[in-house]
């Protein structure tokens, strides 16, 4: 049973950066395509990163340029740092296998707002 924890969030001001992190225990997630997905207030979840056991990455548009999706298959975590914030990157974001997904964690809230 694999778990995840992710942590990271909070409150910064738009154009402000952080760095999300997505620790895995109870499995090796090294050979799985991982991903981060956001729900916004009101909205469905949409995964809007991914990364390959061989660190092929994929963006939804709206982050493309301003996230990067990265593993430490050391430490059996994923991250996503995120730059240039707006407004609309609020909501909470989850880390999962977009493929056979595991039980999702807490998730971590992200709010962008001056």
């Amino acid at each position: 049973q694999v778990q995840l924890v992710e942590s990271g969030g909070g409150l910064v001001q738009p154009g402000g950066s952080l760095r999300l992190s997505c620790a895995a225990s109870g499995s090796i997630i090294t050979y799985y395509t991982m991903g981060w997905y956001r729900q916004a207030p009101g909205k469905q979840r949409e995964l809007v990163a991914r990364i390959t056991s061989s660190a092929t990455t994929y963006y939804v548009d709206s982050v493309k340029g301003r996230f990067t999706i990265s593993r430490d298959n050391v430490k059996n975590t994923v991250y996503l740092q995120m730059n240039s914030l707006k407004p609309d990157d609020t909501g909470v974001y989850y880390c999962n296998r977009p493929i056979a997904l595991f039980d999702w964690g807490q998730g971590t809230q992200v709010t962008v707002s001056s």
